[in-house]
């Protein structure tokens, strides 16, 4: 009898190696999927709240300011954290004529319009 005939062979063949290869290629994929939608979530998260500070603070700068709320719209820019914002204020009659509405919009920027990061409404008086 030859040696290599009795002599069991051990190791993994290359059909074996390049299947465990694939699986793992698969798995590290979606690993780094699921990790970039984290990050961008955090981001998004980010962007939310800063822009409900901006809006926040505009609201908290129209009561202060003690002037009269014209009815209108007036679009301005405002940054928050070292973010530029686009800050919508519509000013609305309310059915007593001594209130007006606010609403106030904050988008990312002027060209994304339909992407609104925050919305905040109050009622102000119209002669503060």
């Amino acid at each position: 009898m030859s040696r290599s005939s009795s002599r069991t062979k051990r190791g993994f063949t290359l059909l074996e190696v390049l299947v465990a290869l694939v699986i793992i290629g698969v798995a590290l994929a979606a690993a780094m999927r699921g990790a970039l939608s984290l990050t961008g979530t955090a981001e998004e998260t980010r962007y939310k709240l800063l822009a409900t500070l901006t809006a926040e603070n505009r609201l908290y700068e129209l009561r202060l300011a003690r002037q009269r709320l014209e009815i209108g719209q007036n679009t301005t820019d405002c940054e928050q954290g070292g973010i530029s914002f686009v800050c919508e204020q519509i000013v609305k009659s309310t059915p007593n004529p001594f209130f007006r509405r606010i609403e106030l919009r904050v988008y990312r920027t002027r060209d994304d319009q339909r992407r609104q990061y925050a919305e905040m409404l109050t009622v102000l008086p119209t002669n503060q």
